[in-house]
């Protein structure tokens, strides 16, 4: 565990995941506030523990417990093409924000009841927040403007 602004960060393996979520439940932490995820592809050698092996992709979990008025924050380094299994059986409010990570990073979450795009058009091809996503063009017209 390592101290950060304030709040305590756990560096959970991938396998570890589920079970971790679960005794940080079991201890108090029953409140998950965030879900996310984040895309490193632009910084390979960011600072990690040493027992951390860095991947792409980032999920980071923030719990809250109540009772005894601390935070928690949970990172899993996830390689592109892997997936999590889903905490919603133990936090049913991760529902909507796994499935924003699968929509805009392309993490799936094996168990999830509705693995589905929840921001983007079903048949959207890509995923935005990755970096390594074209963004396109769409050209802005404004009204009145001459052409």
């Amino acid at each position: 565990m390592t101290p950060s602004r304030g709040q305590s960060v756990m560096f959970v393996a991938a396998s570890d995941y589920l079970a971790t979520i679960t005794q940080l439940y079991s201890g108090g932490f029953t409140m998950c506030i965030d879900l996310t995820a984040v895309d490193y592809l632009m910084h390979e050698g960011r600072t990690l523990p040493a027992d951390v092996v860095a991947q792409r992709f980032e999920v980071v979990v923030n719990l809250l417990s109540i009772t005894s008025r601390q935070r928690m924050r949970v990172r899993v380094q996830v390689a592109d093409g892997e997936s999590l299994p889903t905490l919603f059986d133990i936090h049913p409010s991760t529902e909507a924000m796994e499935r924003e990570v699968f929509d805009m990073f392309g993490i799936a979450f094996d168990g999830h009841p509705d693995l589905t795009r929840i921001l983007m058009p079903e048949d959207w091809d890509g995923h935005p927040l990755r970096k390594d996503y074209s963004p396109g063009r769409i050209p802005v017209q404004f009204k009145g403007a001459a052409s």
